[in-house]
């Protein structure tokens, strides 16, 4: 069974909405969620995720939210935090992990901390038996993708272009993934340009997808209800998941 993990904006458009959103994706297909931090500059992101982080912020998001969130819904699906690595660092980091552990929290996806700095920080994880997500791109060579990958946990995060995310820009990621499998049995994810008409596509020598900007598509649906957005990004999950798995 391939996984898909989803990624939402925490407190937007508000924290409850968030807690009632996680838990029926959790029991709609979707096997991980990435709570994304709200920030001011996400470089990473498409408009669409940036929209969100900027409503998400104008509309009064604390990072409080983000571990009231995790308190709710740990339990009930495997929980994530996205962010960029400002937004932890002023939290105090060490502390932070630690936090995050007794949360529930299994990982962390930062996208901005490069694998080189990210390695100061590895007994901190390891110790706390939290994860910090490896990112691989298919611009890297294969000894980059060894090294990247040596001591990879939970997943590694297959970038599927050069880009920013929800662009859908497609590329040929088999030879990259033929490099990955031969240095370790890590899942492989594939993240940016997911969505139910790619998802199959995508999906294809990996273990699953990530799929973010197609459910903020949902929400930032000012013309529909909360009830009516859960609902499209229930359908969407389980759309997805039949889809990769068919």
């Amino acid at each position: 069974m391939k996984n898909l993990v989803a990624y939402i904006t925490s407190g937007y458009p508000e924290k409850s909405f968030t807690i009632d959103l996680a838990l029926s994706l959790a029991q709609n297909g979707v096997d991980s969620l990435e709570l994304g931090i709200a920030f001011s500059d996400p470089v990473a992101d498409g408009p669409l995720i940036e929209k969100a982080n900027q409503k998400a912020l104008e509309r009064g998001f604390k990072f409080q939210h983000v571990l009231d969130i995790s308190e709710e819904i740990s339990k009930d699906i495997d929980t994530l935090w996205m962010g960029y690595f400002n937004s932890f660092y002023r939290h105090d980091f060490s502390k932070l992990v630690s936090h995050a552990k007794d949360l529930g929290v299994s990982g962390f996806i930062i996208p901005d901390l490069p694998f080189e700095e990210a390695k100061a920080y590895d007994s901190l994880f390891r110790a706390n038996n939290v994860a910090n997500i490896s990112f691989v791109a298919p611009t890297d060579t294969k000894e980059r993708i060894q090294t990247i990958i040596s001591d990879a946990q939970k997943f590694i995060y297959m970038v599927a272009y050069a880009g920013i995310t929800g662009s859908g820009v497609s590329e040929d990621l088999q030879g990259v993934i033929t490099d990955i499998r031969e240095f370790t049995t890590t899942p492989v994810y594939v993240g940016f340009g997911v969505n139910k008409k790619t998802a199959k596509e995508k999906v294809k020598g990996a273990d699953g997808v990530i799929v973010g900007s197609a459910f903020i598509e949902i929400l930032l649906n000012e013309s529909t209800s909360y009830s009516q957005k859960i609902t499209e990004c229930s359908e969407l999950a389980r759309i997805i998941k039949n889809e990769i798995n068919s």
